[in-house]
């Protein structure tokens, strides 16, 4: 598949249903701008690993949560590896690409994030709440996750679940990245209705918050999504890096914003294969 342009595996699941979202319009739009500049496949995530030889690159977004395609995501990775096919996002995130784990580090290192712990020793460390959130440490788009009035973990769950404290928040909000460049902000005014997101103007403090989390993740090249809470006194806490494939919600920003996304998405996937 040698020609003048870059190729490219975009991989996406257009059937994948999200609450109150349409993803395969999103990818609809960004396969359709990348093909003005690369020549672009699309494929759905369970025959990526197959697919993968003869390709410049690979550009995972709207695949839908791993746990749904746990084995076929697994031989994708190692595919990919062996091929040394270059992968957007690189294959060595350490956010949610790499699990939960992360939010149980950074609460033990001091970071401003929701605190999380993963082990019936640690769970004295949580603030008192009057609920608890638990989820599985692999889990995505709210599977498995349940509340609890105080904190326990099942017998033999150590390691496997994460305990957090049910926050008490004014409203969500969500920075968006390429490589590490501010793209935008969006927020959610009403806590009811968490996914109609308008633009959020974010304050230099605000935009530092989301900068240290993409400091810490270190990727030299893709698209983050840092999300999180604002606490009733003001405060930022994280609620989850997504660097595997975040939703973008490009519908929601002005035209001029999309376009300037695009463009430098275009730019970040050249810089990968450069």
């Amino acid at each position: 598949m040698s020609t003048a342009r870059p190729s490219v595996l975009y991989v996406t699941d257009y059937t994948y249903e999200a609450r109150g979202r349409r993803y395969c319009d999103e990818d609809i739009f960004l396969s359709r701008r990348m093909r003005e500049e690369f020549d672009v496949v699309v494929c759905h995530p369970r025959d990526a690993a197959a697919m993968l030889d003869g390709y410049d690159a690979v550009v995972v977004r709207n695949s839908g949560p791993v746990l749904h395609y746990q084995e076929a995501y697994d031989a994708f990775r190692a595919r990919a590896r062996e091929l040394k096919v270059p992968v957007y996002n690189p294959l060595d995130g350490r956010g949610d690409m790499a699990g939960k784990q992360y939010l149980v580090d950074m609460s033990r290192a001091g970071l401003p994030v929701i605190p999380t712990v993963d082990r019936a020793a640690d769970l004295g460390l949580l603030p008192e709440a009057a609920e608890y959130a638990v989820k599985p440490k692999t889990g995505a788009d709210s599977v498995g996750l349940r509340f609890i009035p105080a904190p326990v973990l099942p017998e033999g769950s150590d390691g496997t679940l994460l305990v957090q404290p049910r926050i008490d928040f004014r409203y969500e909000v969500s920075f968006y990245f390429i490589d590490d460049d501010f793209q935008y902000a969006l927020y959610a005014p009403d806590t009811e209705r968490r996914w109609v997101l308008e633009p959020y103007g974010p304050s230099p403090a605000d935009l530092e918050f989301a900068r240290t989390f993409i400091r810490w993740n270190s990727l030299a090249h893709g698209i983050q999504r840092v999300d999180a809470c604002r606490t009733p006194e003001g405060e930022l806490l994280l609620v989850e890096l997504e660097d595997l494939n975040p939703y973008l919600s490009l519908d929601r920003v002005p035209e001029e914003v999309r376009e300037a996304f695009v463009a430098r998405m275009k730019t970040s996937v050249r810089g990968l294969l450069a």
